[in-house]
């Protein structure tokens, strides 16, 4: 089996997402990963304000909660399947698997807004604008509790990866030996997608350990909306 096959499954996952036929759904797709956004540097604000944590929590927010460019992301992944004897020859298994996680991710946290998305229009006009208390309250309705955890446990073990496996100088090196390829066959999108964690990483001691500070708060705040806390998200 493909290395590389698991990535196509994702994609399947992803193209059968609503948003993509529905205009009102991306619309409101759209304002909960704001919101989502917003409420992240609210949070982390002490976390993400730290000189050597700038970049990789710029990374977090545009790459792996949404990015504006996922869909070109996920069109030349397509593409890259066609080629996938050839990508498993240049690219190391272990920047492969740690790739597949963090697209993984990525994919799910759209997977969750969207039904999020999709509970507001029910619940709301669809151009009302998003507060907390229309949040916390869809959170309940739709009780994504245990989805959430799993999606932060993931989270965790990408954060591991990353410390285990992309730090090598040798897999840097074969990394940087595919841009002029990236280049040549249009797949700028993933490289700049992969560059950009490696330099987001580079001014840390541990990947690991930025992912579990941020992880432990994220748990934190699921606690207190299914706790019925009036103010879930906010965070001393």
């Amino acid at each position: 089996m493909s290395k590389l096959a698991a990535l196509d499954d994702l994609l399947e996952l992803y193209y059968q997402l609503n948003y993509h036929q529905n205009p009102d759904i991306f619309q409101r797709l759209q304002d909960v990963q704001a919101w989502q956004k917003t409420r992240m540097q609210s949070t982390h604000l002490r976390q993400f304000s730290e000189k050597h944590n700038i970049i990789m929590s710029e990374y977090f927010l545009n790459r792996l909660y949404g990015g504006s460019d996922f869909d070109a992301l996920a069109g030349q992944i397509a593409r890259l399947m066609k080629y996938a004897h050839k990508a498993e020859k240049l690219i190391p298994e272990n920047a492969i698997k740690t790739g597949t996680s963090g697209v993984s991710l990525a994919i799910l946290a759209v997977q969750l807004d969207e039904q999020v998305a999709m509970q507001l229009l029910k619940d709301y006009h669809p151009h009302e604008k998003l507060t907390d208390e229309m949040m916390r309250l869809t959170y309940l309705k739709l009780d994504q509790g245990q989805q959430r955890l799993q999606q932060l446990d993931l989270l965790d073990q990408l954060g591991l990866s990353l410390d285990k496996y992309m730090r090598s100088f040798m897999v840097y090196t074969a990394f940087k030996m595919c841009k002029g390829a990236a280049s040549k066959y249009n797949f700028q999108v993933m490289y700049e997608f992969m560059q950009d964690g490696f330099l987001a990483m580079k001014p840390l001691k541990s990947a690991e350990k930025f992912v579990k500070d941020f992880t432990a708060v994220e748990r934190q705040i699921i606690h207190q909306v299914h706790a019925a806390d009036p103010n879930p998200f906010q965070y001393q």
